[in-house]
């Protein structure tokens, strides 16, 4: 049985109460969120088997913004101990997910260990791998199968994966209406790339797309969830809503409704490089198209000449996206378009998503969004640092600045030190209620 399911049935599993208890939301209320596909919950129930943690993280409608941080090794930098040190750092941060995205060394024994040591949620990209294996052992991405690319699929699922992206929506018409509308930037996905090379050399459907019952066989055995992956994303502002994204979406949402009636959660992906003003238009467009399926998106990136601030970029169309109803965001960070990012790089990336995430759950009303910010505010009011470095998104970033130069001015800031804005009223009052004492003891 998978959550849609039980919830179709009107039970409430463990899954759903854990995160009615998380999100302050009535657990009735998420068990039919998940029933209509407006509200998935990622937790491979194969973990408990596995002897794996079991966190649990629910996306979708009425939550808050979660934020995924995407980490990995490389073949210039195989180094798998960075690796999780980023993951450790990306949780300290407060990423709800992270997606290990290596192509460099063991991968298996790389994603072994994130899954134990991740305390949460951890997805996966099973073309990566199809890809890596036939690049190492055959020479090329084309020696790919479709029997390797499914296999690929099945060993992430067995081993805990919790979601999976799969660019199940790159077909040969796809490639086609792409072929006829040329773009300045082409396939910036990776996944999109690896599996257009293979379509183009054997003239043959995308075995994600051409199979798909089978992918939700898989998935509905271990209650995977299936991240639709856009892999012809817009890679720049000027290829933003063109007809291969358009068509993609499409696809993307002819598959999410077979996902749903075969009882199988999903995430939809979406772009990219979206210019401020078309990013509302794009999300109320795939909610509508993909009827309220979460919707998960990398930034979007609002203008795309921001290398080495991409993460500041991508925080203003993320929230902007989730302020017009996207549920997930991807961070990007400062090495964007750049390197493989660092550990600083990493957090820096989870801070910028979880500002936007948090800005836009203000706006959809998400419980205790609000009441956050007011209770921050309160204790700035009084000048009550510890209390402000307690509730602080980055509580870390806050008291390093604090501590490196406070000043001599005790409980105000060196910005204004004397002149604090906040104590010159409080001692104005304080000055005139102590005159009106002393005309009162006259």
């Amino acid at each position: 049985m998978t959550q849609i399911s039980e919830a179709r049935q009107g039970r409430l599993t463990a899954e759903m109460l854990r995160v009615s208890e998380a999100e302050r939301v009535a657990p009735e209320a998420v068990r039919d969120a998940v029933a209509r596909g407006h509200l998935t919950i990622c937790c491979n129930r194969r973990r408990a088997a596995l002897g794996l943690p079991q966190p649990v993280c629910g996306i979708g409608r009425g939550l808050r913004t979660k934020v995924n941080a995407n980490i990995g090794t490389s073949a210039d930098y195989p180094d798998l101990d960075a690796e999780l040190a980023k993951l450790h750092v990306a949780v300290e941060a407060g990423a709800d997910a992270v997606m290990d995205l290596s192509t460099g060394g063991d991968l298996r024994s790389i994603r072994q260990k994130v899954l134990e040591q991740s305390p949460v949620v951890v997805g996966t990209v099973p073309i990566y791998e199809a890809a890596v294996r036939a690049a190492r052992e055959h020479g090329g991405i084309r020696h790919m199968t479709a029997e390797s690319i499914l296999s690929a699929v099945r060993q992430h699922a067995e081993q805990g994966v919790d979601f999976l992206t799969l660019h199940c929506g790159v077909t040969l018409a796809a490639l086609e209406v792409l072929r006829q509308s040329p773009r300045v930037a082409g396939i910036v996905s990776r996944g999109g790339s690896f599996l257009a090379t293979w379509m183009r050399y054997h003239r043959q459907e995308n075995p994600l797309y051409e199979q798909f019952d089978e992918i939700l066989a898989i998935c509905s055995e271990y209650d995977v969830a299936i991240s639709l992956g856009d892999g012809l994303r817009p890679g720049c502002q000027a290829d933003s809503l063109d007809r291969a994204q358009v068509h993609e979406l499409s696809t993307l949402a002819e598959l999410a409704t077979r996902a749903l009636e075969a009882g199988v959660q999903i995430i939809v992906e979406g772009p990219g490089h979206v210019p401020l003003n078309q990013v509302e238009t794009q999300v109320r467009l795939q909610k509508e198209m993909c009827k309220g399926a979460p919707f998960y998106v990398l930034g979007p990136l609002v203008t795309d000449v921001t290398p080495g601030y991409d993460h500041i970029a991508a925080a203003i169309g993320g929230a902007v996206a989730a302020a017009a109803g996207v549920d997930f965001i991807c961070y990007v960070t400062p090495a964007e378009h750049l390197c493989l990012p660092d550990v600083e790089h990493v957090r820096e990336g989870v801070i910028a998503a979880r500002i936007a995430g948090h800005a836009a759950d203000i706006v959809k009303g998400v419980p205790g969004a609000a009441e956050w910010d007011l209770e921050f505010s309160r204790a700035r009011k009084a000048l009550d640092w510890e209390k402000m470095f307690r509730l602080a998104l980055d509580p870390r970033k806050a008291r390093e600045l604090r501590e490196k130069r406070r000043g001599a001015g005790g409980d105000v800031c060196s910005m204004c030190a004397e002149f604090c804005a906040l104590r010159i009223l409080e001692r104005e009052e304080q000055a005139q209620g102590g005159c009106a004492d002393a005309r009162e003891a006259h």
